[in-house]
């Protein structure tokens, strides 16, 4: 009865027809599979003063996706940002840096999911294969 619930719910709230589930659905992946290899290039490029770009990067490649990508990208972002903030008040309490970092990287993530060019934040000496 839940996952009933939740699918008219998401139907209701994001505007999905039954038939349009499984490609909402598949975009859903496929935008989660954009953040996730964000992700894996920014540990990869280990690259001090980056995250906004490829959290930007990211969020911008999801929004290209279609609805069920964009879906993702926020869903998938705020839950980040959510568990990296209670993590942070954990170790660090109320650090005015670590606040400030988890918000500029909202807003980096938020200007990719707008559609805006991620280039906006890449850092002088990252390597152009990122």
């Amino acid at each position: 009865m839940k996952l009933f619930t939740g699918i008219v719910f998401c139907s209701l709230v994001v505007g999905v027809s039954s038939e349009g589930w499984f490609s909402f659905f598949k975009e859903a992946v496929q935008g989660a599979w954009d953040l996730v290899g964000a992700c894996w290039d920014m540990r990869q490029a280990n690259y001090q003063h980056s995250t906004r770009y490829f959290h930007a990067w990211g969020n911008y490649d999801a929004a290209q996706g279609g609805p069920g990508s964009v879906w993702a990208a926020k869903v998938i972002s705020n839950a980040s940002e959510a568990v990296q903030g209670l993590l942070n008040q954990h170790h660090f309490g109320s650090s005015s840096c670590e606040l400030e970092n988890l918000n500029s990287n909202r807003k980096a993530g938020e200007w990719g999911q707008s559609g805006n060019d991620p280039e906006h934040f890449r850092h002088a000496g990252l390597p152009k294969e990122y």
